[in-house]
């Protein structure tokens, strides 16, 4: 195929609203550098980090409330920046180095930027953050990061996974949740949340969903042993009730906020806490006898590693795991899509598709 010199693209162009988010028709098509591949964009699904990134919403260490973005490791965001990570397309150049013949797959990206040659996360960043991600129709990046994928899903249903289920699988891993304990999932029915109860049932744990009211029903359907309907009567008996008594292992958590204690108090004695997001409120207050005297560990997690995308992809190969189409959009219509993923009245993913010319 002959590729054109520009593209369709949506660039953040600073921190602040949607304003701060224009679609461009005019912007140039990458060149792969060597050891990458040029991909055709076809499809792209939307996540928390986007808006949170758009936002400035992380802090700093020393001021919760300062504009700032995703990495405390020092800043890789220049603007203006093309967003995205759950990016799927088809390879249709390569840089040197590159097998020519890899041109024509159907890849998955695994987004993230390693930094290092070990399983470290200790310098990670992401495409759509440090490098132009995939909303656009084309995207460059290393050719070690497109993956093809065994699999009959479509382009639309195969972008649901990347940073969702990366993320998930990376806090069960840092949990090391096994087969047979209970975790109780908050913020169960979004994009990570919807993807730990799948990833829970692929370990043979049993997960525990809090979700919304109206929601119960599609948790049940992915694989939630019971649903704890979020704000309806008090957090810690609905659990018991729904746990029907058993302990619970491990709390992956997504919320944060007020719900922060209460989660700590639900946990058993030398259990375990894992975050990767605070849609509730990121800054808590912590009884320290509670952590100490049940004697529980605490940890903060973010992306993962290249065998937890290894994982991922053997969990799609083998339908293991799911996807979760909660709505398509058009690239051009991004600030649409935007205000509906923030609304939140989906289950699963959002996934924005180029136009079609």
């Amino acid at each position: 195929m002959t590729i054109p010199e520009k593209m369709a693209a949506v660039l953040l162009t600073g921190h602040g609203g949607l304003d701060k988010l224009v679609y461009d028709r005019e912007v140039l098509v990458p060149r792969p550098a060597d050891g990458e591949v040029l991909i055709r964009v076809t499809a792209c699904g939307m996540n928390n980090t986007d808006v949170w990134v758009r936002q400035g919403a992380y802090g700093t260490e020393d001021d919760p409330s300062a504009v700032s973005t995703w990495r405390r490791q020092g800043n890789t965001l220049t603007f203006p920046r093309i967003q995205g990570t759950d990016t799927v397309g088809h390879i249709v150049g390569v840089g040197a180095g590159v097998d020519p013949a890899r041109i024509g797959e159907r890849v998955m990206v695994d987004f993230s930027i390693y930094n290092r040659n070990d399983d470290s996360l200790a310098d990670i960043d992401y495409m759509g953050h440090g490098r132009d991600g995939g909303y656009a129709e084309y995207m460059a990046l290393p050719a070690e990061n497109a993956h093809v994928v065994a699999t009959d899903l479509t382009d639309v249903e195969l972008a649901t996974f990347c940073c969702a289920y990366l993320t998930g699988e990376r806090m069960l891993e840092r949990a090391r949740l096994v087969a047979g304990e209970r975790v109780l999932v908050t913020g169960a029915s979004g994009g990570v949340g919807s993807a730990i109860i799948q990833l829970a049932r692929a370990r043979g744990a049993i997960p525990i969903a809090v979700a919304g009211p109206g929601k119960e029903a599609a948790m049940l359907d992915i694989g939630a042993e019971a649903v704890v309907t979020r704000g309806k009567g008090d957090l810690s008996e609905a659990v018991h009730s729904a746990s029907r008594g058993q302990p619970i292992d491990v709390v992956a958590d997504l919320v944060g906020g007020l719900l922060f204690n209460d989660l700590l108090k639900i946990l058993r004695p030398e259990g375990r806490y894992t975050t990767a997001g605070a849609i509730a409120g990121p800054v808590v207050q912590l009884d320290l006898r509670t952590m100490y005297l049940k004697q529980l560990e605490l940890h903060g997690s973010s992306q993962g590693s290249r065998a937890d995308f290894r994982r991922i992809v053997g969990y799609i190969e083998s339908r293991k795991i799911r996807p979760l189409v909660g709505g398509v959009y058009p690239l051009s219509e991004f600030h649409r899509a935007q205000t509906d993923f923030m609304a939140k009245n989906f289950v699963g993913k959002l996934v924005v598709v180029p136009d079609e010319t």
